[in-house]
């Protein structure tokens, strides 16, 4: 099973490199605004898992700088998820607001709808 979940890894890799989205172009001032944003965001994800996968090239059509942490190969970020989020399950988004609250989003398609309603909300501003 192992063997299986490496190959079909390295498959989603492989064709996430080949068929990489190409991230939006902005006015580099609304880019700005968008990193200011984003940046209390961490994405909990492991390299190879598909809904992480999923969730990146979303980030990357977007052109959202959010830190990606791999819970995977770190120790340190796999506790910090464990006792922060409940659970050893990615993907992850940990958010940070302005007042320093975290919370923590799982599910890969909610977290690219709220990525997605955070941008769509600057642009409309």
């Amino acid at each position: 099973m192992q063997i299986v979940r490496w190959i079909l890894g390295s498959l989603i890799l492989f064709f996430n490199w080949v068929f990489t989205p190409r991230g939006i172009k902005r006015d580099p001032e609304l880019q700005t605004k968008i990193d200011q944003q984003t940046a209390g965001l961490s994405l909990y994800q492991y390299p190879a898992c598909p809904f992480c996968v999923k969730v990146r090239r979303s980030m990357k059509r977007n052109s959202l700088n959010i830190k990606t942490v791999d819970a995977k190969r770190c120790e340190t970020s796999k506790q910090e998820l464990l006792e922060g989020g409940g659970k050893l399950k990615v993907p992850c988004l940990k958010i940070v607001d302005d007042k320093g609250d975290v919370s923590w989003m799982y599910e890969s398609s909610d977290i690219i709808n709220y990525l997605e309603d955070k941008v769509s909300t600057l642009k409309a501003a």
